[in-house]
């Protein structure tokens, strides 16, 4: 027999079932408790609320695990490509050598975006922040490609899928490009998924571009540790939008939208921030002791995570990566000396360690793709791009789920109550 949870309300005592998942927290599942109670449950953020049932991504963030499809991301990052973590989080199991070279392959060929999209871009203003314009952009794929937007055709669906991952680098790049008054590049379909972006966004027409193989590791396990992040706040947005039958354009253009918020995909940009703000190695310990301080209200970005309450299993495998990249790039920059000191100095203090205040991937993705050469305001669109295969998998889940409903959350109303209108005359 399944557990129940019991609840008395107005005198009235019911019952709903607790459901169990694979792994994880019991569900009490209070579908009915409108119905049979005529009342709601209160829970803002809906951090205590399961909005769906998914088998893709499982987060324990006191244990500090993060899974995809049941593999640990440690592992993925190490060893795996981001296509191929791609693959996994599309089809539900790692792909062998042939059906990886046919996926690689059917990515690579959707990757041009139509031609009258680079006018659409030329509508924008120089300085208009990345974000703006693959907002439009994205939103605007439904215009050019009809013949993938009907969501009741699982092939349509699929090939859907297939083009926002793989014209995702090229908007990101063509909005890098366009910002800097360049002209945009065509991918090349010998390079890798990773390494077509990096040309897109750094090579120029008049030579030909080498690809860092230390770079393009580096930015791939960027990709593969920002590939999906359970139900995050972006990722209920494209659900949420996605439940009431909206194309698969519109709705990842959502989570865009979503994402570009500061609380949300503007973490490592912040954490870059602070360490400039920081500037040189001498200082750190002025800053430690700021932070320590309850009536300074600066803080570390960088340290600590909502989900997280243990170290971020992300952050363990860029901690290796940021050194690759410094030693390549034989990079020399004070603000990069501050990260690496910093680190050492919080992972060795009391006080972080008591508090479990440790790096997280923000702080060390921040510094890299600074490294690389992106500026800042590229550092969501990079993560826009990874998370793309994220929403896309989330939203073909929901499609599947015949459990699925249109989203339609209640709320506790505390306005005026009902009162009769009267005429401005007698106001």
């Amino acid at each position: 027999m399944s557990d129940t949870a019991k609840l008395q309300i107005a005198g009235k005592d019911v019952e709903y079932p607790v459901l169990k998942g694979s792994t994880g927290p019991d569900v009490v599942d209070i579908r009915k408790l409108y119905a049979q109670t005529g009342a709601f449950t209160y829970d803002p953020g809906f951090t205590s609320t399961a909005s769906c049932e998914s088998g893709l991504t499982f987060i324990d963030g006191d244990e500090g695990v993060l899974l995809h499809r049941g593999y640990p991301i440690g592992q993925l990052a190490e060893n795996s490509s981001f296509m191929e973590v791609s693959y996994l989080l599309l089809n539900g199991e790692l792909p062998t050598q042939d059906e990886l070279t046919k996926f690689e392959s059917t990515i690579t060929r959707h990757t041009m975006l139509h031609e009258q999209l680079a006018t659409f871009y030329r509508g924008f203003r120089r300085d208009a922040h990345p974000m703006a314009v693959m907002c439009g952009v994205v939103g605007a794929l439904s215009a050019f490609y009809h013949d993938s937007t009907d969501i009741t055709d699982p092939t349509q669906r699929m090939i859907a899928s297939h083009r926002l991952i793989a014209k995702m680098p090229t908007i990101a790049a063509m909005a890098y490009k366009y910002s800097v008054g360049q002209p945009f590049l065509y991918p090349k379909n010998d390079l890798s998924y990773t390494g077509n972006f990096l040309r897109m966004t750094f090579g120029v027409p008049a030579e030909e571009y080498e690809v860092n193989p230390v770079v393009e590791k580096a930015l791939d396990r960027i990709f593969i540790l920002h590939a999906d992040h359970e139900q995050n706040a972006s990722t209920s947005t494209v659900r949420l939008a996605g439940s009431s039958g909206a194309n698969p354009f519109a709705c990842i253009a959502a989570g865009i939208a979503c994402l570009w918020g500061p609380a949300h995909g503007g973490a490592n940009e912040a954490a870059l921030n602070m360490l400039h703000e920081i500037g040189r190695p001498e200082r750190i310990p002025e800053f430690i002791a700021r932070a320590k301080d309850k009536n300074d209200p600066f803080r570390l970005m960088g340290f600590g995570h909502r989900v997280y309450k243990n170290y971020d299993p992300r952050a363990t495998v860029m901690q290796k990566t940021v050194r690759e990249v410094f030693a390549s790039l034989n990079v020399s920059d004070p603000v990069f000396e501050v990260a690496l000191q910093l680190e050492e100095m919080a992972l060795k203090d009391d006080y972080f360690v008591e508090k479990k205040l440790f790096p997280n991937v923000d702080f060390y993705s921040g510094v890299i793709l600074s490294a690389i050469g992106f500026p800042t305001t590229m550092f969501t669109a990079l993560f826009a791009l990874a998370r793309t295969v994220g929403w896309v998998a989330q939203w073909n889940e929901m499609i599947s789920d015949p459990e699925q409903k249109i989203g339609r959350p209640r709320q506790l109303y505390t306005g005026p109550t009902q009162r009769d209108y009267v005429p401005v005359s007698q106001r």
